[in-house]
């Protein structure tokens, strides 16, 4: 488990739907499998989501090509509903998800401990990349 202080990192995107949905889109597995991707040669063929307080989610991501693949998981700290989620990753980083209704659309802001094997730019691409990648599902199924 890591250890020390991390630097945080924020990526944000303003998502043309209601809170409502958006949160259904982030939370919910069958949405998860869709959207949950940085790049178009990845995917996420699993993701399981137990959304509580102490309860843990799972989703696997994986180059289509079969080249490479990871599992990335965590453990609920806190969950309100429509407001904000915030994990512990199976490597001790926190990150914390708030979402903002304005009006019919919906503010989503998340903050992540940087890991130490990336430079901080790359890590804060491929995050903001999975973001847009929501938003973009999220916006075409609303």
């Amino acid at each position: 488990m890591m250890t020390g202080n991390h630097e945080k990192i924020t990526v944000e995107a303003t998502v043309h739907v209601p809170i409502g949905k958006v949160w259904d889109y982030w939370t919910e597995p069958q949405h998860i499998t869709k959207w949950n991707n940085a790049s178009d040669d990845w995917h996420t063929p699993i993701a399981e989501n137990d959304l509580r307080a102490g309860g843990k989610f799972l989703t696997r991501m994986e180059a289509k090509d079969g080249s490479f693949g990871f599992d990335f998981s965590g453990v609920y700290d806190e969950v309100r509903t429509n407001e904000f989620i915030s994990y512990t990753l199976g490597d001790g980083r926190k990150v914390t998800i708030t979402f903002t209704s304005q009006e019919n659309e919906t503010f989503v802001s998340e903050t992540f401990d940087a890991e130490n094997e990336n430079p901080i730019e790359m890590q804060k691409g491929g995050w903001q990349a999975i973001l847009d990648n929501f938003k973009k599902y999220a916006e075409s199924v609303n």
